[in-house]
């Protein structure tokens, strides 16, 4: 539960700090705060997805833009989220309304 919190503190104070703007959906730290169920899953493709998880994913897809923004954003790659491995989320949660192919930079929805 201390390393939920800590890295709870850091995402805010990062995203306070750089107050970086997701496309779409509002401050990446207010945002990157929805998906801390996410971290693991976000940093090794064989780390268990929790519901919790694929709750915070499946809302944040109903604007995939903010989904992508976040995964590309500074705060994620120096939280140690790997791209590649967090743009799988929704796949692995069983999304099935998810927008396949949907275009994230040089990432694109499974």
């Amino acid at each position: 539960m201390k390393y939920v919190c800590l890295i709870g503190f850091i995402l805010v104070v990062a995203g306070l700090a750089g107050i970086e703007k997701a496309d779409g959906c509002g401050y990446v730290g207010f945002e990157a705060m929805k998906l801390l169920p996410c971290a693991s899953a976000a940093k090794r493709e064989d780390a268990e997805v929790s519901g919790r998880c694929c709750s915070a994913v499946e809302k944040l897809l109903r604007n995939p833009r903010c989904l992508c923004a976040l995964v590309q954003s500074d705060i994620a790659k120096n939280s140690g989220v790997n791209p590649d491995i967090a743009i799988t989320i929704p796949r692995r949660c069983d999304i099935v309304d998810r927008p396949i192919g949907y275009k994230c930079g040089d990432y694109t929805l499974p």
